[in-house]
């Protein structure tokens, strides 16, 4: 009896150590949950709350713009801009809820709506005329910035009588209407956006060298421009030449747009755009480096800018060679020989974010020739703006380069650091000092100082990246590939929030063994295995909500861990008091109003996005209450004050005023509406300002 006791203890040890061990190793978060390495379970659940009203980590509700019902760059930057919003959209498309695929799509509209046509003025610029508002640009150009009936056509800071047209911004543009509409599927949009889209187009096509089948432009038409000056000539004009940025942005368009001529059945479109997709890709190796990455620009006469090792133009392009890795342009060799080239030249990750270039770049217009002198003073200093700068938008690309190539470490390190500026609530664009960011000079001088608080759409992006890099999705015409590259540390994962296919929604779950595919199963029930290295979801043959379950296996190699998590404050945390602090007197009538307005709703099936909204905004109430109690600790970067934690909860308060500005503004549109619905909840909502 003594014996079976003693056996009958030694067996309740090893369960308990289990049991603690499992916990250990074990993450339950509120987006998603998981196995093995806690602390990167940890940061992709707290990258997913970037997307949601949270009280711990900026969220998108700071970006919304009440005057536009749209997002903005946010930090008191009165605008729209592709070349910053593009990481941030491109990557968060797929998860993306309700009001936040309304909003996107109405902040990318601003460009749509203001195309260039050939005729009409830019109207950029409160005094009118200046060189901004008199542009005319050329039928179905984007531009640089949009805003309700304006756009800058040209890149609009620096010498903008030198600058070309934005080319490079609008093949970024096609990009992202086309993922957009391939993640929606909706017919009557894809109908109503093609006609921008072929515009759009044309108007790159019209740069195109039929000798060479590149891109032939001028200065600063460059998605980070104006940091690529073109050709210097004899008589020091500055000329066009062969831009790799815009042949790669522009190829990732055309694989897009083909799928969506495939998807709505337009043969004639899709043999054309087959037929530029070909010669377009066939063109890519004459824009590669002799050691196999791509350089930035080429001369008409061949001289290339952007090779290590050369006597002139010698840096590393960051910005085209993430591009092309992240947006499948690049064939697997080609992003091998990128990263291979990226990995030993550590000057362009000297702080974990990629360099839009390193060195310094010496064919600038401000200062041909040479990476010093005179034009290459303030912002054109190396590693402050768009030469040698560290941008949250080019973040996301490398972050999904490095996903494909399953460089996890990686990863890690550049969220790691991005997760600590975040909790700081300092979300620079760009950070400054190549990263290290000890002095901002937009963000901790000048106009745009709020308090040391900058929350910009920029950094949006690595959040979005770390999470949409799990899976690496491609939309194609008729069906969805996933491309599982779980982390090797983390043995099992889940996420809780679906991802989009159309109508359908997309639950996914990896028990993570490695880069090949061994199984997979579609509410529970098992499919083929179609190949080792993607998993591919035909639309019409999954449900209306898929919970996709994968095994992969093949083993990862091992990386050394080097970089530590910035845990506090943390999302999910043991709750030690129900204790939540007070609305501001600001904050309550706007509060009650909502209230009442979210219990009308209720009654209202009809009314979804208006009810999604109302959400979104309560929360941003209560989000306010719960920070108000937060210890926000120290600070990782940046010292968090009195001062600052102050200025962190004043920009909640914004924040959600911002959210009940918005709406009540809907409201009043609403009151004009021909639509019965949209009146019959205006009626509601002027009755629940009565209560």
């Amino acid at each position: 009896m003594k014996k079976l006791a003693i056996i009958f203890l030694v067996f309740n040890c090893f369960v308990a150590i289990g049991q603690t061990y499992k916990k250990q190793n074990y993450y339950e978060g509120k987006y998603c949950s998981g196995s093995g390495d806690v602390e990167y379970l940890r940061l992709l659940d707290e990258s997913f709350a970037f997307f949601h009203p949270n009280p711990v980590v900026p969220n998108l509700t700071m970006l919304y713009k009440p005057e536009w019902d749209t997002f903005s760059e946010g930090a008191g930057w009165g605008g729209w801009w592709i070349q910053n919003g593009y990481g941030f959209s491109y990557a968060a498309t797929p998860f993306l809820q309700e009001p936040w695929n309304s909003l996107l799509q109405r902040s990318w509209n601003l460009f749509w709506d203001n195309q260039g046509d050939g005729k009409h003025k830019s109207m950029w610029g409160e005094v009118y005329p200046n060189k901004l508002s008199e542009m005319v640009g050329p039928d179905g150009l984007l531009g640089d910035t949009g805003a309700p009936g304006k756009i800058i056509f040209k890149q609009g800071d620096g010498d903008v009588n030198m600058h070309d047209w934005f080319y490079e911004a609008t093949a970024a543009g096609l990009v992202m209407q086309c993922e957009i509409l391939l993640v929606s599927r909706d017919r009557q949009e894809i109908k109503r956006y093609l006609p921008n889209l072929e515009r759009a187009c044309n108007c790159i096509e019209r740069t195109r060298d039929l000798k060479t089948n590149l891109f032939l432009v001028g200065p600063a038409c460059n998605l980070l421009a104006p940091s690529y000056g073109g050709v210097k000539l004899p008589d020091g004009t500055f000329g066009k030449g062969y831009l790799a940025g815009l042949t790669i942005n522009y190829l990732a368009a055309l694989d897009r747009m083909v799928e969506l001529y495939q998807l709505m059945g337009d043969n004639e479109k899709f043999t054309e755009y087959s037929r530029r997709q070909k010669i377009t890709r066939e063109s890519l190796p004459k824009l590669l480096a002799p050691a196999g990455y791509f350089v930035k620009s080429v001369e008409p006469d061949g001289t290339m800018h952007g090779v290590l090792g050369q006597d002139h133009y010698s840096y590393l392009e960051g910005v085209a060679n993430a591009d092309a890795v992240a947006l499948r342009v690049a064939d697997d060799q080609t992003s091998k020989n990128i990263y291979k080239q990226i990995a030993a030249y550590p000057e362009i990750r000297p702080f974990d974010f990629l360099l839009t270039n390193a060195p310094g770049l010496d064919d600038t217009y401000v200062n041909w020739g040479s990476t010093t002198g005179p034009g290459i003073k303030g912002i054109w200093n190396f590693g402050t703006w768009v030469n040698g700068g560290a941008w949250g938008t080019v973040e996301a690309r490398a972050i999904l380069m490095y996903y494909r190539l399953g460089k996890f470490e990686d990863i890690r390190r550049s969220a790691y650091r991005a997760m600590k500026w975040a909790k700081d609530f300092r979300m620079d664009a760009p950070w400054s000092q190549c990263g290290e960011n000890t002095d901002n000079i937009w963000s901790d001088t000048g106009i745009f100082k709020d308090n040391g608080v900058a929350v910009m759409v920029d950094n949006f992006a690595i959040p979005a990246a770390t999470i949409r890099g799990l899976f690496d999705y491609e939309y194609r015409s008729n069906s969805l590939i996933l491309r599982p590259r779980i982390p090797g540390t983390i043995t099992q994962y889940s996420q809780k929030q679906p991802i989009r296919f159309g109508e359908k929604k997309i639950f996914l779950s990896c028990r993570n063994g490695g880069p090949s595919i061994s199984s997979i199963k579609v509410n529970g029930k098992p499919i083929k295995v179609i190949s080792s290295d993607r998993v591919l979801l035909t639309y019409d043959d999954l449900p209306m909500t898929a919970n996709i379950e994968i095994v992969t296996k093949g083993g990862w190699p091992v990386e050394p861990i080097t970089a530590e998590y910035p845990s506090f404050p943390a999302l999910i945390q043991p709750k030690v008091t129900d204790a939540i602090g007070e609305l501001s007197d600001t904050l309550k009538r706007p509060y009650a109003i909502l209230s009442t307005m979210n219990n009308f709703l209720s009654e209202e099936p009809a009314a979804t996005y208006d009810k999604e909204f109302i959400a979104v905004a309560l929360k941003s109430f209560e989000d306010y209450r719960v920070r108000v109690t937060i210890d926000a600790g120290p600070g990782y970067y940046r010292t968090i004050t009195p001062e600052r934690k102050e200025g962190i909860i004043k920009f909640y308060e914004k924040t959600a005023l911002s959210l009940y500005r918005g709406f009540s503004k809907r409201m009043e549109l609403y009151t004009k509406s021909d639509n019965a619905q949209n009146q019959k909840i205006a009626a509601l909502f002027f009755e629940s300002c009565k209560k």
